[in-house]
């Protein structure tokens, strides 16, 4: 085999792995989308929870308390693995 036998196949190889990688960071960045519009609806839901245990601090349930803590908790992970996935 020639040398530009061997640069061809080389340089065929690194395109198919190039093609590859570029595939799996565009199916990657859908995947981190759907997460984020996933949390973002329970964004929504923790604000609304939030500002009803806010507003009555003193008469919530301590269900309501642990639920709202609850889906925060699970917000600042989800957020977090975002960040760490975008690193």
């Amino acid at each position: 085999m020639s040398l530009q036998d061997d640069f061809k196949k080389l340089s065929d190889k690194i395109k198919q792995y190039r093609d590859e990688a570029r595939v799996q960071l565009h199916l990657a960045r859908e995947d981190v989308k759907d997460e984020w519009d996933d949390l973002e609806q329970d964004w929504d839901r923790f604000r609304s929870k939030i500002d009803q245990v806010l507003h009555d601090a003193e008469g919530a349930s301590k269900e309501a308390r642990e639920t709202t803590q609850k889906l925060g908790e699970d917000l600042k992970t989800g957020y977090q693995n975002i960040r760490n996935k975008l690193k």
